[in-house]
């Protein structure tokens, strides 16, 4: 991470998955970062995205380590025991609804109201795992209702919270990111070990098009190779 200064300071939120411990290993081998931090449901704090009150505890007593120069929150989900993507509408169920937008909106957007205070003023940079899909532009097979409405409603978030943060951390970058297919838990039912690739082949992407971003791409929607993508 070229483009933060020496001795930068890092938070990963979601590292207990593939993507988020993949983040993690690569920011601990780069010489430049002085610090990780690594949080999920199991760490100390712990931060689950369904408890606003834990996500509020792990940002009071994150506030000690901050500024952060670079907050990665890796979290999502696509199927739950009780929620699969929907081929038709047929298939919508308001619990299954529900439970997909805690953990792909709301819970990011808990987070980015209780980890943007923490970020660096001068230079820093949050991403939040999003999806292609999501793209409303880039919809030409439907289906994934849910999946695809919560990380549309991720990209709003951002891109909303990139306006205010604006004000008062000039220096600071948002972005929604696509990671493409990586190998993991979450794109397991749908071929991701056949067409996917290594999570930390996929995390040194991600942090290479981060590397790249200014000030004035605060509110993207930006792919692992730096593409920027249709809302």
């Amino acid at each position: 991470m070229k483009s933060l200064p020496e001795g930068f300071r890092a938070l990963v939120i979601g590292a207990g998955g593939a993507l988020g411990g993949a983040f993690a290993q690569c920011l601990q081998a780069d010489p430049r970062c002085a610090a990780v931090r690594a949080l999920g449901r199991h760490t100390e704090p712990p931060v689950d995205l369904a408890h606003e009150a834990g996500i509020a505890a792990a940002a009071a007593q994150l506030r000690e380590h901050a500024p952060f120069q670079l907050v990665v929150v890796a979290t999502g989900v696509l199927h739950t025991a009780r929620a699969r993507p929907e081929k038709r509408l047929a298939d919508l169920s308001a619990a299954a609804m529900e439970e997909v937008f805690r953990i792909n909106a709301i819970g990011p957007a808990l987070l980015l109201r209780h980890l943007s205070p923490l970020l660096d003023r001068q230079r820093s940079l949050m991403a939040l795992l999003s999806a292609r899909v999501g793209s409303i532009g880039d919809n030409r097979l439907g289906g994934w209702y849910s999946y695809r409405a919560s990380k549309a409603a991720l990209n709003m978030l951002v891109r909303t919270a990139a306006i205010e943060l604006r004000r008062t951390h000039p220096g600071a970058v948002l972005a929604a990111l696509h990671p493409g297919t990586v190998k993991s838990a979450l794109s397991r039912p749908f071929r991701g070990d056949e067409i996917g690739r290594e999570p930390p082949a996929a995390a040194a992407d991600m942090l290479s098009a981060l590397d790249a971003l200014g000030p004035d791409d605060s509110g993207c929607f930006l792919a692992y190779d730096g593409q920027r993508l249709p809302w």
